[in-house]
């Protein structure tokens, strides 16, 4: 079931306002509108935020955080394992630090500093960051839709979703046909050409990695079947075929 904004405010302590914002941007999407005007945000919307949560504690910025999640080489499994990897980090200081405190309040002459030093925690962080960018966001694809998206105001986003929505519903109108039709085959076009016109040049190279996690990532997977079971599947089956066509 869907949830409100004010809910998903009250649920996860990101303020309304920062929802705002991080839909303004293109960060962070509602999965609809309702018809008296409140966002709303299912499961995928809200494992979505929570994985920007996540990239927030490490310090990355918003852009570099949008960057990353879109790009077409990125794991969320991995990016969890590195999270959970980081917060266990946090724990053991944490407990470190109790330790201490509780041995002082028994009156032991323990004059150390060592558990409150940050300095393994920032140097994972650091490692992070940097393996992070350089495997999800180190491409010049993402500089270029880095660029390009930190320009797009309410209006402009509006209207790419809106464009982008067209292509997926034509999507979810050819499934039954066979993927190296004309008329499925234009769609692919289209949203080859609608990703290079507003995000970053998309070469058949990243159009068939974005057609294979089309179906092997469950966040994309569950986002394109919203427009009808198996829109994924369809689009994932006529960019290989488009792909392959190219090659020739």
């Amino acid at each position: 079931m869907a949830m409100k904004i004010k809910e998903v405010a009250k649920a996860t302590g990101v303020t309304v306002r920062t929802l705002h914002y991080y839909d303004e941007i293109g960060l962070l999407k509602p999965c609809s509108v309702s018809e008296a005007g409140y966002r709303l945000y299912d499961n995928v919307a809200l494992e979505e935020l929570q994985q920007i949560l996540f990239f927030r504690e490490l310090g990355f910025a918003l852009q570099d955080i949008k960057g990353i999640m879109t790009s077409p080489h990125y794991n969320k499994k991995e990016a969890l394992r590195k999270h959970r990897e980081l917060l266990i980090q946090k724990k053991e200081r944490l407990e470190g630090l109790i330790s201490l405190v509780e041995r002082t309040m028994e009156g032991e002459d323990t004059m150390s500093f060592q558990e409150f030093s940050m300095e393994e925690i920032e140097r994972t962080k650091a490692e992070y960051a940097k393996e992070a960018e350089e495997r999800w966001g180190g491409s010049e694809a993402y500089r270029i839709s880095a660029e390009k998206t930190a320009s797009y105001g309410k209006e402009q986003w509006q209207a790419i979703q809106e464009e982008s929505m067209s292509i997926m519903e034509g999507f979810s109108k050819v499934m039954q046909l066979p993927a190296d039709s004309e008329a499925v085959q234009e769609l692919v076009r289209q949203w080859q050409e609608h990703i290079t016109k507003h995000f970053y040049p998309c070469s058949e190279e990243i159009l068939a990695g974005l057609g294979t996690m089309y179906v092997q990532d469950e966040r994309f997977q569950k986002n394109l079947d919203k427009f009808g079971e198996g829109t994924a599947a369809c689009m994932s089956r006529a960019i290989a075929v488009y792909c392959d066509n190219s090659k020739g």
